[in-house]
């Protein structure tokens, strides 16, 4: 495999179909040699819209497809080809794209790493308010509920009605909790895993 920068996002926002596309496109002034070789373009990546995923996984069958990720069947340059990812990081659904160098089979899977890596240490920008509504969407029905849906008195009068989930209280039992009324170790807990919650 080629020496190539190591990964860097090029991006800071999410990128919408038309920037991606431009973006693509971007180092279209690099020296040929660069561009032949494909390190211009080699372990870069960013962040697109749900949508701009989508809309590339239908344009050409994928070069390979894996839960939460696949590749475009047509090379930038050589063995470089764009990876598209769907990755849960902090309890939110989010996608993105790179440019991989597949004469490493690993550099998908290393891609996918240093996205999760970047992402998760920058400064936390979701409020409680949408934590809350993440942790929420991603448990499964099974485990959370509404306030006095199958019992009125279980409940006092000013809860009833209020979202519910089971919540972890150690030694492998588990509680009945008012979303609104989940600790921040709690949250951090949930979103951490990225898993849908069964109340662990």
């Amino acid at each position: 495999m080629p020496d190539h920068p190591s990964f860097r996002k090029i991006f800071e926002n999410i990128a919408t179909r038309e920037e991606m596309i431009s973006l693509f496109n971007r180092d279209h002034e690099a020296p040929p040699e660069d561009r032949i070789s494909g390190t211009a373009y080699a372990c870069q990546w960013f962040e697109i819209e749900a949508s701009a995923y989508y809309f590339m996984l239908d344009m050409l069958p994928p070069l390979f497809l894996r839960a939460g990720m696949f590749g475009m069947s047509e090379f930038k340059a050589g063995y470089i080809t764009s990876v598209f990812f769907e990755i849960t990081i902090r309890g939110r659904r989010r996608w993105f794209t790179g440019f991989c160098d597949l004469s490493d089979r690993q550099s998908p899977d290393a891609m996918r790493e240093a996205i999760i890596a970047y992402e998760s240490q920058l400064p936390d920008s979701m409020t409680r308010e949408e934590k809350l509504e993440a942790i929420w969407a991603g448990t499964h029905p099974d485990f959370r509920g509404i306030a006095g849906s199958a019992d009125p008195s279980a409940w006092p009068a000013e809860h009833r009605g209020k979202r519910t989930i089971l919540v972890n209280a150690g030694g492998h039992r588990t509680i009945l909790k008012l979303l609104e009324d989940l600790t921040d170790e709690e949250i951090e807990d949930k979103l951490r895993t990225g898993k849908p919650s069964t109340g662990a």
